[in-house]
């Protein structure tokens, strides 16, 4: 494969990512022509106020331009029933009583698309009908390491061709979190919606116990969204079953967010560092907690036995 014309990076602010964007400003890795970031409009406070000081202690001294994708909030579409809204991944109690996963779309519609728009635009090749010749490309960086590498995949577009560096490095979760913690990082924040519905129960939890406002806003869109979208319900589409955040189809305040799951207590066992930070996290840290990169979304897979189905948008 020929050299790349622009390296870019897929930046969701959170450990990994970070690790990425810091390397690459202190010359440790290639440097970086940009960092995109894709705004869903509802990312905790933390990730704001992160990528804010990203911005001017690391991107700006570096050279490293830092782009935020914008546009509609998520949360706003979801309960605007004039506009069309891209599902999120919601459980479903249907009538019968089985539980499903609302169809993903939110990940193409608010990160992907937005991502690809800047590309072209750095590329040269701005608009989905402008051609970009063969050969012209981007290398476009994800924060994937070692302990999440079956997440690892291609971009599907062949003028962004993912690369995985950390991956390449050889580091783990475990390991980035050493290099932010050494050079002044190490309350980099989970990067996520507010009320995406692969939050794990300590990542609740922990929205519940530090992040009272936050979690008060993921309740009530958890209450408002009880019946879908309300662009499906205002067209006379409404939702078969009740759409709920958390898996157990209990409202998020009544959910048993306070049980500690098997994976929960798995990564408690694992590494003494990364064990530490988890124990740290009321400054912020993060250890089980699981963000959401753009190429790499939590997928069904995560949660067995519950099947995606169709719901109106």
């Amino acid at each position: 494969m020929s050299a790349p014309t622009l390296r870019v990076l897929s930046l969701g602010a959170g450990v990994q990512s970070t690790t990425l964007l810091l390397l690459s400003a202190a010359g440790k890795l290639p440097r970086l022509d940009a960092a995109i970031f894709s705004d869903t409009g509802w990312e905790p406070q933390a990730v704001y106020q992160h990528l804010d000081r990203l911005v001017r202690e690391v991107a700006e001294p570096a050279g490293i331009p830092v782009i935020l994708t914008g546009g509609r909030s998520i949360r706003e579409d979801a309960l605007d029933p004039g506009h069309r809204f891209a599902s999120m991944p919601v459980f479903v109690r249907n009538p019968d009583g089985t539980v499903g996963m609302a169809r993903r779309q939110c990940t193409s519609e608010y990160k992907l698309k937005r991502i690809k728009t800047e590309v072209r635009r750095l590329l040269g090749y701005p608009g989905s009908r402008t051609r970009i010749p063969a050969g012209v490309f981007a290398e476009q960086w994800v924060g994937i390491s070692r302990d999440e590498f079956t997440r690892a995949r291609d971009s599907g577009i062949r003028y962004a061709v993912n690369r995985h560096p950390l991956l390449e490095m050889d580091w783990t979760r475990a390991d980035c979190l050493r290099y932010l913690a050494h050079n002044g990082w190490a309350s980099t924040p989970k990067s996520a919606c507010i009320g995406c519905p692969f939050h794990s129960n300590a990542q609740w939890r922990h929205m519940r116990d530090h992040q009272p406002e936050e979690w008060a806003d993921a309740v009530a869109f958890d209450r408002a969204i009880r019946n879908g979208a309300a662009r499906a319900n205002h067209t006379g589409s409404p939702l078969l079953g009740q759409a709920y955040l958390h898996r157990s189809c209990l409202p998020l305040d009544q959910a048993p967010i306070d049980k500690v799951t098997a994976h929960e207590w798995a990564g408690r066992q694992g590494d003494l560092f990364a064990q530490a930070a988890d124990e740290a996290a009321d400054n912020g840290d993060e250890f089980e907690f699981t963000g959401c990169s753009p190429w790499t979304c939590r997928s069904e897979n995560q949660l067995p036995g519950i099947p995606e189905q169709e719901t109106a948008a």
